[in-house]
């Protein structure tokens, strides 16, 4: 009997041995699928109804404009995204994979747009999950083989491009192609080379370590699927550099180190997608001193860039301010000094190394010594110099790096590569100077599948990208030994850093959470509701951005009995003349229409939904104000860029009318000022609740300074149910109408 037991016990311990290695290897790991869209095509009176509501407004403000405005989302993630699938895991409180399926049905039924693209990151992707892809748009688009004109899916891919140093940095952009055919899309998505691949791709063991799922054993498979989803990543071969994109195989990884390149690859396969930078101020992967400035050279095919995201879930990149990050250039970085505009982290590390000083008994003047030598290091390291101060945490530094009178500010908002800098910048390098003269779109960029976003305050922890530990331990675990509290700072370098291995950590990842909100719309004024007249729209830049409500929005150059819509670039020889016309968005009833019911299981929409759908009312918010903001493009390299920005350069006032607002002004310089300029509006909507609005909710003394931060935390700090709310003025950003002298 002894020895069947003994004998039992020896197999029951191989037996547990042989599970826990499997755990740990991530052998047990399933692939995870787009899986199957639940939701039949909206009725055709539901798309028309939405019709109706548009005419009977534009009516009320004297319009007689045939287009109709559809609104969509051009920037959404799946878990076939490295880093959503990440935030999908159980110890950072997430609820599962997030697969393609939900998209389509969240489009549809919860948000209820009219238009969206799938921007996995193509660092991550592989031939499998570029097929399924493309398959699975097709699929969600076609009812009974014939396209629905109800939701209109695009495909796309992101190139996730960072730069450890200013002149290698170009920043994230998506590309989003018009058709669903194969000979008409990318072999394969062209991922972008350096930091982004090797976090994404190479080194994204450093997200998870695999003893998570023995330690978290009950829900093992999570992370045994999220094994494998990295071991797919990694299985793909890199192509050949040397071969032209047409000419490489399908079934490896291809990747572009500039937008010049990328641009390149895609014309090699005789492409002509958009491509549209998105989040260009976001300060946490953006070297300080980085600016637009190369990327309007030539070689760097600016001409292709006809549309810039505004804002996203990660926060507002529009607005210019004169302060930086860091002075100088990256051989000769200085810390500037606080104001009370900006405060630099750099210089808040001075202060943090100061205190601790202090604290230690040391005298005023070694404590100063150490908060200047702290300030030049923190300087020195351009990205993560906060990794730098030992024992620190996201409270120690307020609200440093931050725009504190920006709407819904980007997280460490870099000023340089603001939409503002770059409308303002021209490149002299040819005998034509260049600029840019982008298009607006917001979007979501939505990690959970989830496009569209931003219809109603709600479930703060799946309509924004908030996560993080579900209790301390793990909140420990994700995020990078602070170290001991040290009242000194060491030397180090920023590719010192990188090779630590603390991944996104070196993002202030934690820091972040404070910062991230639902995000925009993209707005389009189509001749017909269809993917030719979305993108014709998109092409010719009559669109505008949103920061989530569905505020219609009209901007017209009339001066010559000729409407020229938003987009437009003219050549005039009068002085211009423009009119505005704006609608608040609809005032949200609780719940969900009827018609969700009858397409989807109401298990599927409490879970997919929150419960909560778009659910508009018949009245409307109000447009409080309408700002008009004007740049005028630089004529030689010497001119400051601050005299250029005139934001806003007019504000005018809106009747107290729920049916909206028209406003009408001229520019009566501009013939005299012999230059071209740049004009564009906001248009603002009365304060409503708003997830995060007031990060990172700082109590002032009485000076106005930040004292302290209460952050809204994407862990186990913050309940759940908390949407951390705050009253903000949501607003419509037009298209500029681009205006020169002929």
């Amino acid at each position: 009997m002894k020895k069947i037991i003994s004998l039992v016990l020896l197999v029951a311990i191989i037996g547990s041995s042989v599970f826990l290695t499997a755990v740990y290897q991530g052998w047990l790991g399933r692939v995870r699928h787009v899986e199957e869209f639940q939701g039949e095509p909206l009725p055709e009176n539901i798309i028309a109804q939405r019709t109706l509501s548009q005419k009977e407004a534009t009516n009320l403000l004297s319009g007689n404009d045939s287009k109709q405005i559809l609104f969509g989302d051009l920037h959404v993630h799946t878990t076939f995204s490295t880093d959503a699938f990440w935030w999908s895991l159980p110890i950072l409180g997430g609820e599962g994979v997030h697969p393609m399926a939900d998209a389509c049905d969240y489009a549809r039924y919860c948000s209820s747009i009219d238009f969206w693209a799938i921007t996995d990151h193509a660092e991550a992707s592989t031939p499998r999950k570029w097929t399924e892809t493309k398959d699975f748009i097709r699929q969600c688009s076609k009812v009974n083989g014939e396209e629905s004109n109800d939701v209109i899916p695009f495909i796309g891919f992101e190139w996730t491009q960072v730069g450890s140093l200013p002149e290698d940095h170009y920043g994230h952009k998506n590309v989003i192609f018009k058709d669903l055919e194969d000979d008409k899309l990318a072999k394969r998505p062209i991922g972008s080379g350096g930091v982004a691949t090797n976090s994404l791709r190479i080194n994204s063991n450093t997200l998870m370590p695999k003893i998570v799922g023995i330690l978290d054993i009950k829900r093992f498979t999570h992370y045994s699927d999220f094994q494998y989803f990295i071991n797919e990543i990694r299985g793909i071969p890199f192509c050949d550099e040397n071969s032209p994109s047409n000419e490489l195989e399908e079934s490896c990884y291809e990747f572009a180190n500039t937008p010049g390149d990328l641009t390149r690859k895609l014309e090699e396969q005789s492409l002509d997608p958009l491509i549209i930078p998105h989040g260009s101020t976001w300060g946490f992967y953006t070297p300080p001193t980085t600016s637009w400035d190369k990327q309007l050279s030539p070689k760097m095919r600016p001409d292709k860039m006809k549309i810039i995201e505004v804002m996203s879930g990660h926060g507002n990149s529009e607005e210019y301010r004169s302060y930086r990050q860091v002075i100088g250039d990256i051989n000769n970085p200085v810390c500037p000094e606080a104001t009370s505009e900006f405060l630099p982290s750099c210089w808040q590390a001075g202060e943090i190394i100061r205190k601790r000083c202090l604290t230690d008994g040391e005298t005023d003047e070694e404590c100063e010594k150490r908060a200047v030598k702290a300030r030049e290091i923190h300087a020195s390291i351009g990205l993560a110099g906060h990794i730098a101060v030992s024992g620190e945490n996201a409270e120690d530094w307020l609200d440093s790096n931050q725009c504190r009178d920006c709407f819904l500010p980007s997280f460490n908002h870099n000023p340089t590569t603001s939409v503002q800098y770059g409308l303002a910048i021209t490149n002299f390098e040819n005998q034509l100077p260049t600029n840019f003269k982008w298009g607006f779109i917001a979007s979501s960029d939505n990690h959970r599948a989830k496009p569209g976003t931003g219809y109603k305050p709600i479930d703060r922890l799946t309509t924004t990208e908030a996560a993080g530990g579900i209790n301390k331990f793990w909140r420990n675990a994700t995020n990078p030994d602070p170290g001991p509290v040290k009242s000194s700072i060491d030397e180090i370098t920023y590719e010192e850093l990188l090779s630590g291995g603390v991944g996104f950590g070196l993002t202030e990842l934690e820091r972040q959470q404070a910062f991230w909100t639902q995000g925009g719309l993209a707005a389009v004024h189509v001749k017909d509701r269809s993917r030719d007249g979305i993108w014709d729209s998109l092409n010719r830049k009559e669109i505008y951005g949103t920061s989530g409500p569905r505020i219609l929005l009209w901007f017209d150059e009339i001066s010559n009995g000729v409407i020229n819509p938003m987009g437009s670039e003219l050549s005039l020889n009068n002085n211009p003349r423009f009119v505005v016309r704006a609608v608040g968005a609809f005032k949200q009833k609780p719940g969900c229409p009827e018609f969700t019911s009858k397409g989807l299981p109401n298990e599927r929409i409490q879970k997919l939904c929150s419960g909560e759908c778009y659910n508009p009312s018949s009245e409307r918010l109000k447009i409080t104000r309408v700002e008009i903001i004007k740049i005028t493009p630089q004529i030689n390299s010497s001119e400051v860029i601050d005299d250029l920005i005139l934001d806003p350069w007019l504000s005018l006032p809106c009747e107290d009318n729920e049916n909206g607002c028209t406003v009408e002004f001229e520019d009566n310089e501009f013939i005299k000022n012999e230059r071209e300029a740049t004009y564009y509006v906001r248009a603002i909507q009365e304060p409503t609740d708003t997830i995060n609005g007031s990060a990172p909710r700082c109590t002032y003394d009485k000076e106005g300074n930040c004292i302290e931060v209460n952050p809204c935390w994407g862990d186990y700090r913050v309940d759940k149910d908390d949407l951390c709310l705050s009253k903000e003025e949501h607003r419509a950003w037009s298209s500029p109408i681009f205006v020169s002298q002929n």
